[in-house]
Parts: structure tokens; sequence; C-alpha cells
């Protein structure tokens, strides 16, 4: 057990490494800052892995498979058994990401933290803590050690990914029920309005949304959490009274990314309100932290935005399962081939291009 609870504030990235990776790209002959958003996901992953010679071809997306209880309230279309069915075909290698991850070269790791059935289906990683959530609108989702030990299920694997040689992992997640929690802990961590952060998840129609806000909404009354704050204690409470495993179990991924120096790539909504949790919990976390895609649910924008990164796909992406995640690994490859081998301006009879400040005074050549 790493006792994350009683960890301080931690620096997981090394900037000296992120300045030489940044005049690095510099010496590549093309414009500078050209390939924008890109050379800084360079950096900071350099600045994990703390090293200017990066390799991320051994990857893997981890995705955390739980049941909701709070389905039980409307709040989606789909029944638990879905859950089930679509892990299934994670552990059979057929669903949606499996099918994307392997033209990204990127191995598929699904986990039942919570499914709800007696057992787990053939295929996934048994870290079952119990068989879904409670109905957060009646109790708690969960008890605060069944908190901990999804949150210690996500860093230990992470450690055993470590030990494996993995050196970037992207978050997925399958859980009917899920936006609703994750709109609820949104909600609870930044004190926006229930309405700007919650979405209609896998479709729900007028009405199905109106129940949802309204639920969240009582959520919030119930457990006194209209007036957030930025602790440690907080964080986790929120995400035991209104989470959901999977999003606790991603939550320990990040922090295992933190405390083990790899890089993790946020998918969509949930596991960005994880990530967003994470580093409420260990401060210092989100700089681990790659965004890969602005996803469809409203309260995606601003999460990313209190996490300070920034995405490089804006493509309406709603599927979840860890799909948009694996996407930026196809594009990384692209960038790192000329990070590492595009013609250089010290090889070349032209010279390279001046930085300027914003005032327009020379900065360096």
């Amino acid at each position: 057990m790493t006792q994350f609870n009683k960890l301080e504030n931690i620096k997981p990235a090394d900037t000296d490494i992120y300045k030489k990776i940044l005049s690095r790209w510099d010496g590549v002959a093309k414009p500078l800052g050209s390939l924008g958003r890109f050379e800084d996901i360079v950096a900071r992953i350099g600045a994990v892995l703390k090293t200017e010679e990066i390799d991320i071809r051994k990857r893997a997306v981890l995705v955390m498979c739980a049941d909701n209880g709070i389905v039980s309230e409307g709040v989606s279309q789909s029944g638990q058994d879905v859950t089930a069915a679509v892990s299934g075909w994670m552990g059979r290698n057929e669903s949606s990401v499996c099918r994307l991850a392997a033209e990204a070269k990127s191995d598929v790791i699904p986990v039942d933290i919570g499914i709800n059935t007696e057992g787990t289906p053939k295929g996934v990683i048994d870290k079952k803590i119990r068989r879904g959530t409670a109905d957060f609108l009646k109790e708690p989702a969960m008890t605060a050690e069944e908190l901990e030990q999804a949150i210690e299920t996500g860093i230990e694997l992470v450690r055993d990914l470590k030990e494996k040689g993995y050196t970037i992992l992207a978050t997925g997640e399958m859980g009917i029920g899920n936006t609703t929690t994750s709109a609820a802990v949104c909600a609870a961590l930044t004190g926006l309005p229930v309405g700007r952060v919650t979405g209609r998840g896998a479709g729900l129609d007028d009405a199905g949304l109106i129940r949802k806000n309204e639920v969240i909404g009582l959520a919030l009354d119930k457990y006194g959490f209209r007036k957030p704050d930025k602790t440690r204690k907080y964080a986790m409470e929120v995400l035991r009274t209104v989470g959901g495993l999977d999003i606790a179990g991603l939550t320990g991924v990040y922090i295992g990314g933190a405390l083990y120096n790899i890089p993790v790539v946020i998918d969509g909504y949930i596991s960005a309100v994880a990530a967003l949790a994470a580093d409420r919990i260990l401060p210092g976390t989100r700089d681990i932290m790659i965004a890969s895609h602005m996803g469809r649910e409203a309260g995606m924008g601003p999460v990313l935005d209190e996490l300070g990164v920034s995405p490089v796909i804006d493509a309406d992406l709603a599927l979840g399962e860890g799909t948009g995640a694996v996407m930026i690994f196809p594009l990384l490859d692209m960038v790192l081939k000329l990070y590492k081998e595009g013609l250089r301006f010290d090889e070349t009879e032209v010279a390279r291009y001046e930085k300027f400040d914003h005032a327009g005074s020379r900065a360096h050549k």
C-alpha cells in the first residue's frame, strides 16, 4: 500500500528537461513553435520520463469497468447489463477501443473494479471491490475503505505496468451511469452550476436530462456539496459519496503516474473528472497529464481548464472506453519522428529562426 493519503505535494516532472526539449524543438528546421501544442506535449512527456530521448512504443490503455447504483433513478437509457456486455467484448478484444488500439499499437487492459455481476468477464482483470456502487441519492456510493481500495488499485496497476516496461498510459472507462457520477463529482469539486457540467451521456432525451440534473442537484444538497473547497479531505468525501468505482480507480491511475513517473493520457469527461480529483488529492499530479480530446459532455472544458491542459483533438467524441485517448498515440508517433529525426538548422545553410518576446525584442537565436 502506498498510503497516498499521507503523501505531501509532489513534483513529478523535471523542468530542466522540459526546457531542453523545447530548445531542441527550436533547432528543427521549421518555423518556431509551428507544431503548436504537440511541441509542449512532447516536452511534458520527456519531463515526466526524465529524459530527452523519448520512447513511448510500449503503451497501454487502462479501462476501469464498474456499475453505478444511481441508474435506478432514471438517469440513463441503458441498464447495468450493458456494462458487463461491453466489458466482456473488451476481454475478447472485440470492443471499439480494442479495434482502435490495435491500429494505435497500444495494449488494452480492462479491469473489473465494480461490475454488478457475480464473477468477472473472461479476459478482464478481476479487481472487483463490490458489485456496483449504491444509489447515491439514498446513501453514499461507497465506504471510505472501498474508496481507498479503489484508488490503491489504480496506483498498483500503474506500478506493475512500470515494472513491465510501459512508458505511457491512456485512461478509459466502461460503466452505465458514469456521466451522472462524473457530473456530480465535477459540480461538487468546482462549484459550477449542475446544468453547466451535465450532459446527455449516451443519449438522454430532454426529460431524461431534466431528471439527471434534478438527481445531481438533490444529492449536492443532501451531502452539503454546494460550497466546495480544494482540500484532499473534501475531494475524498466527494468521491466516496457521489463518485463511482471507475472514477476512483482512474484517480489512482493518475496518482500512480505521478508516483512512478509515467505520463497518463486523459480520455473524455469521466477520466477528466478523475484527473481533477487526483490533483486535488495529491497536488502536482497534473504534471503527468496529457489531454487527448475535447469530449462532448458539457463539463469537459471547465475541467481541462482548471487542470491547465489543452486537448489536440476536437471531433465531438463521446464514445468512451479510452477511444479518444488512444487516438493521440499515432499523432505522437509522427511528431516524435520529427523530434528525433527531423532535419536541423545546423545541418543546413539556412539560419535558424529568431525568437522574439511579446514586445518584439529579440529573445535568442
